[in-house]
């Protein structure tokens, strides 16, 4: 792509760089000089004008966004109408944007000219959301590079889409836990799975005891009513695998999968299986933090789950990188205790 400045009578064909105007004539940024605008813009008193002209290898700042759109663009994703060098990638249904991060980078490492900006990975969007977007920053950009671009992995940004899962919920009782302390919990789950189209199917209540509450987990898969996730908010926080939570589930013939979560809010979680039927059901030993509808590692884990993603261990050790997130006042146990005198507990809630 040839870019300066051309003498008026030359610029016919010329992409402006600029807007220009003068008495009798308005020519957009982008616009290309055709012959009719010469005398018009001679009139006016315009000598020179600034833009570029491609040449033969060159590829229009629209085609090539659309073009590298399309090999970005996963599953659950579509394209919008590529307009000033920009294609943005939109989300078809409601879910977790999914992104091959190396991938991209890759794309951007190969021209300054060429760039694409994603939304982080695993953000919830809804149907409709840019998701990531495709912009050239000049004119044009040769066809070499663009091709350069599509040489690694396609389809590096596509979205997982919600599911309609069905939830069970376990709550445990000590004698100083209020039961408007588990009815608000519930209110705020369901609020955080209506996104999502999940509902609670089951609500079981037991005292906070191993034997008692792995009873409730074994009636609970036996039950005709069938669900994807099992959830324990415990009337006390999950210390130590040998504690009633963690115990319990081993107890109903499941098995501890990780406990901790590089998460604040939200370090005590445990994540667990259960099995019905050969299949196995994930069982999430909710953190105290929980119980507020602020966000905290709760969510990374339970929005994964409704788009149907097996979480490991593995996924929670690698969340620490963006797992400090926004204190939640009412905790027992802040991270800064002194910050808030009278708040402080025996109790971390996680």
């Amino acid at each position: 792509m040839k870019f300066g400045r051309v003498a008026v009578e030359a610029g016919e064909g010329l992409i402006l760089a600029h807007a220009v105007r003068g008495e009798g004539i308005t020519l957009r940024k982008g616009e290309v000089v055709r012959a009719v605008h010469i005398a018009a813009l001679e009139r006016a008193g315009i000598a020179t004008l600034i833009g570029a002209r491609l040449e033969p290898d060159d590829v229009a700042e629209n085609v090539a966004a659309l073009t590298l759109a399309r090999h970005v663009a996963g599953e659950c994703v579509t394209l919008d109408h590529p307009f000033t060098g920009r294609c943005n990638l939109l989300a078809e249904e409601a879910g977790l944007v999914r992104v091959h991060a190396a991938a991209v980078d890759a794309i951007n490492a190969v021209d300054e000219a060429i760039t694409v900006a994603t939304l982080p990975p695993f953000q919830p969007v809804e149907a409709g959301e840019v998701v990531a977007t495709v912009k050239i920053i000049p004119f044009a950009v040769p066809g070499a590079q663009l091709a350069l671009c599509q040489g690694g992995a396609s389809a590096s940004v596509s979205v997982a889409p919600y599911r309609q899962a069905r939830v069970a919920v376990v709550s445990t009782l000590l004698p100083g836990l209020k039961p408007s302390v588990v009815t608000k919990t519930l209110a705020v789950l369901a609020a955080r799975l209506a996104p999502a189209g999940a509902t609670i199917v089951r609500d079981e209540r037991v005292r906070h005891d191993a034997r008692a509450l792995a009873a409730t987990l074994v009636a609970l898969l036996a039950a005709d009513t069938a669900c994807d996730l099992v959830v324990v908010f415990g009337a006390s926080a999950i210390t130590d695998r040998r504690d009633v939570v963690p115990v319990a589930i081993e107890l109903a013939g499941g098995a501890i999968e990780h406990l901790g979560m590089p998460v604040d809010p939200g370090n005590l979680l445990l994540l667990g299986r259960l099995k019905r039927d050969g299949a196995r059901i994930p069982v999430v030993g909710a953190p105290g933090c929980a119980r507020s509808a602020k966000e905290n590692g709760f969510d990374f884990v339970l929005r994964r789950m409704l788009v149907g993603l097996d979480v490991t261990g593995a996924d929670l050790r690698r969340m620490g990188v963006g797992g400090l997130l926004s204190e939640i006042a009412t905790r027992p146990m802040l991270r800064q205790p002194h910050a808030a005198p009278g708040l402080g507990g025996e109790d971390d809630a996680g």
